[in-house]
């Protein structure tokens, strides 16, 4: 199963990865980082493993990570 890693002190908070989420796993927390920001935060659920989130961050704050076995069903 997929999952996100956010580097909340890194994030800036610019919404981009919660417009860009097919699966709405994405959300801006309440509280602020260590920099005043709302850091983005990942729900715990739900990832598909796209990695588009990863891909639009302009601060590079946020990793996919997927599990191995899962890439490997299709090749057995």
């Amino acid at each position: 199963m997929p999952r996100i890693l956010i580097k909340e002190d890194v994030c800036k908070g610019c919404e981009l990865c919660v417009y860009i989420c097919p699966k709405h796993v994405i959300k801006i927390s309440t509280s602020l980082n260590a920099m005043g920001y709302h850091p983005a935060c990942y729900t715990g659920e739900g990832c598909n493993g796209c990695r588009s989130c990863a891909m639009i961050c302009p601060d590079v704050a946020i990793e996919v990570f997927r599990d191995v076995k899962e890439d490997n069903k299709g090749n057995e």
